[in-house]
């Protein structure tokens, strides 16, 4: 075997050879016949691509498909870049609209603001609520107003909805807010249209209680509460809530003010009231709200 192995490459060396001879020579030859430029080599042309080329379309048939995969890959390719810049161009839409929609909410509480009814004698400062001091035993927040502002110790705040609570204590630059639902809390208050007069007590609830009806026969759910200027710390009309019911059957005051949305307060100025310089006088005393009885003639 290892004999038969030379004798059979002394015969495939020279027909190898012959070959790339023979194929070079065709070669050639085809490159002389197309770069002369006769008529009749001209015909002989036409005829050789119409009797071959039509023929040959099964050979270009793969290099037809291996092209068209190319170009699908590349429109793929493209199709795919596209895409992720569709992707990074909607996730910074989606911030932009988050943007948009708190850019609107606190538009909103703004017009809210300005379209407050209020007394005419009236004035206010608005502020922005810069911190929540929420507690199981406080309920307050924190504003950006405060002495350099003009704020007194017993304004009002408000939202664009109603009555928030009281100013009880002033910096600077800042001031506090004790909300209706601090258990210090106590607001004289009218029910109407009975004009029952009420106090509306805070619980640490979202509803505060509403106490110390004179005839709870006139009153019933639905009806509005408002502040009714008892006691010269707060100014009167101002809209506290709406009464109603609990299932213990105890009155409470549904609150007109948005307190889970509290980020701009009206800050009413009331001159007409005198300066409270200690806040805990803020907190009157349940007999100095009560009405008090006309003294009955003595017998003489």
């Amino acid at each position: 075997m290892a004999q038969n192995r030379p004798q059979r490459d002394d015969y495939l060396s020279p027909l190898k050879q012959l070959f790339a001879g023979v194929v070079v020579l065709f070669l050639i030859v085809i490159f002389i016949v197309w770069r002369i430029d006769s008529p009749r080599v001209e015909r002989f042309r036409v005829m050789l691509m119409d009797r071959f080329l039509p023929s040959s379309e099964w050979a270009m048939a793969p290099l037809t498909r291996t092209v068209n995969v190319i170009q699908d890959f590349q429109s793929y390719q493209s199709l795919y870049d596209q895409n992720q810049q569709l992707r990074r161009e909607l996730q910074q839409m989606k911030s932009w609209k988050e943007a948009a929609l708190q850019l609107e909410q606190e538009n909103a509480r703004l017009l809210d603001l300005n379209k407050l009814q209020l007394d005419a004698q009236l004035t206010w400062i608005s502020g922005i609520v810069r911190a929540d001091s929420g507690s199981p035993f406080r309920q307050s927040v924190l504003l950006n107003v405060g002495g350099q502002d003009g704020i007194q110790n017993g304004w009002a705040a408000m939202d664009g909805l109603g009555l928030v609570g009281r100013i009880a204590g002033v910096g600077e630059r800042t001031s506090r807010v004790i909300l209706l639902t601090d258990p210090y809390s106590q607001i004289p208050a009218v029910i109407q249209p009975s004009r029952e007069n009420a106090l509306v007590v805070g619980d640490n609830t979202s509803n505060p209680l509403v106490d110390f009806i004179e005839n709870a026969d006139l009153v019933r759910a639905g009806d509005r509460i408002v502040t009714s200027g008892n006691g010269g710390v707060l100014p009167p009309g101002l809209l506290i809530g709406q009464l109603v019911v609990d299932p213990n059957g105890r009155l409470r005051a549904r609150l007109s003010a948005d307190y889970e949305r509290l980020e701009y307060l009206r800050v009413l100025r009331d001159y007409s009231v005198v300066e409270i310089t200690d806040p805990q006088n803020i907190l009157m005393s349940v007999e100095d709200l009560q009405p008090k009885q006309a003294e009955e003639p003595k017998d003489e």
